[in-house]
């Protein structure tokens, strides 16, 4: 199983974290201190099996976050709170949790809790499971369907989102071109495809470009947003290698930089800068280069990988 701890209290979320780790329960796959940080498609494109979230948090409160993620979320949700007004919890319950634990959390509470919402998951998957053979043995199952362009804007988009947080880049301001340029090329290999050669990088400033400042724009318009935007995604490009440099020299085997270090960037270039990360002063390094190309090339094929469809299909 894989879970999803979202508590403003970093010794709640600890504790939660050792006893699903100490009793081979499943995964967490990350923490976060307030439910603002939650979109119920990103813990999707995660496989977040149970989400555990607290309902008092400074921005925005468990109430409210279940609002948010109910219509999109697909796992099971565990509330966690001090609070024990009968309202508050009915209206949890009305929301969609599957339990609601009081504060201060009692180990024995959490793990028959957690075991009766992963019984519950298997029980459901058995029974789709089951649903789906006796549709196939009986032949029941619904005249096939052209899903080749399931993948929508909407989908490319999502897992774009969720590729800039992983790669750690999500609030810098390159990421929006980032996004924009992942749009493009998306409608270009619908229309084209890459057969003959992936866009250069001049095509792709020059139509996100336009697209952003509009037909009428002027050339010299043009050339100067094209710059800013250059000068926005090598900064975020480098803001991203900073990221897996710093996951390396804290966790050389820590699965994001497994996943991600080597496919966006040099393997060479990584090392060269967790070592710039230690400063070292005995050793006088060049300065690091990325490739930008490079980086925007994997990032769209990263993105078509992460297909959303595909992904709740193996579920």
């Amino acid at each position: 199983m894989r879970f999803f701890i979202t508590d403003d209290d970093c010794a709640i979320r600890s504790n939660l974290s050792q006893i699903i780790e100490n009793e081979d329960l499943g995964e967490v796959v990350e923490e976060a201190e307030d439910g603002s940080l939650l979109e119920g498609h990103i813990l999707n494109l995660k496989q977040i099996d149970i989400l555990f979230i607290d309902l008092l948090m400074p921005i925005r409160d468990g109430i409210e976050t279940l609002r948010h993620i109910k219509s999109t979320f697909n796992g099971k949700i565990i509330m966690i709170s001090q609070v024990e007004s009968k309202e508050l919890i009915g209206e949890a319950y009305s929301l969609g949790i599957d339990y609601y634990i009081t504060k201060p959390i009692n180990r024995i509470e959490i793990l028959t809790v957690i075991r009766k919402v992963m019984e519950r998951i298997h029980l459901e998957r058995s029974i789709t499971n089951i649903q789906a053979s006796l549709n196939s043995v009986l032949n029941f199952e619904q005249p096939k369907v052209d899903n080749s362009n399931s993948f929508n804007e909407k989908s490319i988009r999502e897992v774009g989102e969720f590729l800039l947080s992983e790669l750690g880049v999500v609030g810098e301001n390159g990421a929006k071109d980032l996004m924009e340029m992942l749009q493009y090329l998306f409608m270009y290999e619908r229309t084209f495809t890459f057969g003959k050669q992936f866009p250069t990088l001049k095509e792709i400033f020059v139509e996100i470009t336009k697209k952003k400042l509009g037909t009428a724009a002027l050339p010299v318009d043009i050339n100067r947003e094209i710059k800013a935007a250059e000068q926005r995604i090598r900064r975020t490009i480098n803001h991203s290698l900073n990221h897996f440099a710093s996951l390396g020299l804290t966790d050389f085997s820590n699965p994001k930089f497994e996943n991600y270090a080597s496919k966006f960037f040099d393997f060479t270039v990584v090392r060269q800068k967790m070592k710039e990360l230690q400063n070292d002063s005995k050793i006088v390094l060049t300065p690091t280069r990325v490739n930008t190309k490079k980086f925007i090339q994997v990032f769209y094929f990263e993105a078509k990988r992460l297909n959303p469809d595909e992904i709740n299909r193996y579920r």
